[in-house]
């Protein structure tokens, strides 16, 4: 059964006032639970993004880097076969610019890494906090099956728990 639908069914036939404190509590929770999975799936997304973007960028790099050694190659060519001095300094001149240019993409490469891993980091965390909200919601269920107070304080806590580890994900 969906979390929402049991929510829904321990509200409705709620009765004592622990009962209806704990299913209100529940719902809140849920609220929260909804709002770090969302988030959660959000940074993993990001991350994967990130990723194929930083492949994508080393895939250029190597592109620029086999461009860049066919230029050194064939620089060296002319010069070995005394060739006019014009085409063995265009040579050199792309072996530079493809130099260059390798090093600005491989910044860019870089770049994504590091955003993929703070993405990670914040997704990482969500997940984490979702599992410590689904256990609250778990425990305030079975404190109002067992009507046992210590459920629900234990499920409190794991709410609590939940939420600080998926706040953390902002600070880091």
């Amino acid at each position: 059964m969906p979390v929402n639908e049991e929510v829904e069914e321990h509200v409705h036939h709620a009765h004592d006032p622990f009962d209806k404190t704990v299913a209100g509590s529940m719902a809140i929770i849920a609220a929260l639970l909804a709002v770090v999975s969302v988030l959660g799936q959000h940074f993993q997304a990001e991350e994967l993004l990130n990723q194929q973007k930083a492949s994508d960028q080393w895939a250029f790099y190597q592109a620029k880097d086999i461009r860049r050694y066919s230029a050194q190659v064939a620089q060296d060519t002319f010069t070995q076969l005394k060739g006019d001095a014009a085409s063995v300094s265009r040579y050199a001149q792309d072996e530079k610019r493809y130099a260059k240019q390798r090093a600005d993409i491989e910044e860019h490469a870089r770049e994504f890494e590091r955003e993929r891993d703070q993405s990670a980091h914040k997704a990482v965390r969500f997940h984490v906090g979702e599992v410590f909200l689904e256990l609250a919601i778990v425990l305030s269920s079975l404190s109002i099956l067992m009507k046992q107070k210590l459920f629900f304080m234990a499920g409190a806590g794991a709410a609590l728990i939940g939420v600080v580890i998926s706040a953390t994900a902002f600070v880091a």
